[in-house]
């Protein structure tokens, strides 16, 4: 197996954003990233997708598109969209016609930021996933990182605070969009959950104080979307990038805040009696499973079942659990960063069926 580290959900200036896709190219080669995923709003930008090289390194870029309905105020039920292949914000006013026409198109479809509050002092409103009755879409969004900037922020001067000290900011998903993602899961859905920065370079000013808020660079370096690949990349851009595609698709991938340390080389397998599985696969209980997790350095591992916590290591680089009961089986794994237990790890879940 091959692991990418992916930094999925940015803008540039053709949306909202201030940089060009140069920048995130620089940004990238320098935070360590290998594949960068631009999604500007409402529109599919050309021309950019590809290779980027830098002396003896290189990333891929891909480009998909952040969708929703300009039209509705205020404008929520955003679906970030892969591999469509073409322009899909003309089907954004209804969020099951958009999922449809991505799916159609052997596209992609991730809830974008399924709780993103009101930043009242930013004059930013609610835009919150509301239409929960969609069916048929690949995931949601579960780490986003500007959305939980935007639930610690009351007053400018809180802004002012974390523009100074961007590392403070992070420490889980929003709660509530981890107990929808299980909530979902119950429900006997394959959602998978992956992580974006939703990075803009924002240049933001209060009096005397003006910088760019959350440059790309750093937005590389905190939450990613580690995919998980049967081989590695090969440097052809159409083959990779359905390699890519088809990984995230199937959940084989995890969530990782590479900020207090790098997440990469995290594993969560399961063993059954004829069977192995990754995260995002299905394994049979019958005859019992070996869930096992390995973790790059020592933290508090959590195994859940169903969205419940069964079973806790308080400092490992690695547990077992054996079972016989079906259920969603995920991890989370949080470490100390900065005087506080932070969210580090949030595999995608094996079904044992």
């Amino acid at each position: 197996m091959h692991e990418v580290v992916v930094n999925l959900h940015m803008h540039t200036r053709y949306s909202d954003g201030s940089g060009l896709h140069r920048d995130i190219a620089k940004a990238a080669f320098t935070a360590g990233v290998d594949v960068v995923i631009v999604t500007d709003h409402n529109i599919l930008v050309q021309g950019f997708e590809g290779y980027y090289k830098e002396k003896n390194k290189k990333i891929l870029m891909l480009i998909g598109e952040e969708v929703h309905d300009q039209a509705r105020d205020p404008q929520k039920n955003h679906l970030l969209v892969f591999n469509a292949g073409h322009e899909m914000a003309t089907f954004a006013e209804s969020p099951q016609l958009l999922i449809n026409k991505v799916r159609d198109a052997g596209g992609l479809a991730f809830l974008a930021h399924p709780d993103d509050p009101e930043a009242a002092a930013f004059r930013e409103t609610d835009i919150s996933w509301e239409d929960w009755s969609v069916q048929n879409y690949t995931g949601i969004e579960l780490w986003n990182s500007l959305s939980e900037l935007k639930t610690i922020v009351p007053t400018k001067l809180h802004g002012a605070f974390y523009a100074l000290f961007p590392a403070l900011v992070a420490h889980h998903p929003i709660p509530n969009t981890i107990a929808k993602w299980d909530e979902l899961l119950g429900y006997g859905q394959r959602v998978v959950a992956i992580g974006g920065s939703d990075a803009h370079a924002l240049h933001m000013s209060l009096g005397p104080i003006s910088r760019v808020i959350f440059p790309y660079e750093f937005h590389f370096r905190t939450v990613n979307t580690h995919v998980i690949l049967t081989d590695s990349l090969i440097g052809d851009v159409n083959a990779d990038k359905k390699a890519i595609y088809t990984a995230l698709e199937k959940g084989h991938c995890f969530v990782g805040y590479d900020l207090p340390a790098p997440t990469r080389g995290f594993h969560f397998t399961a063993q059954g009696m004829d069977k192995t599985a990754i995260m995002g696969d299905e394994i049979p209980a019958k005859g019992g499973v070996t869930l096992q997790a390995r973790i790059p350095s020592e933290a508090e591992i959590r195994l859940l079942k169903d969205g419940v916590v069964i079973k806790t290591w308080k400092k490992g680089l690695s547990c077992a659990h054996i079972t016989t009961e079906p259920g969603v089986y995920r991890i989370e794994v949080y470490r100390r960063y900065l005087g506080k237990l932070r969210g580090w790890i949030y595999s995608n879940p094996i079904y044992v069926r």
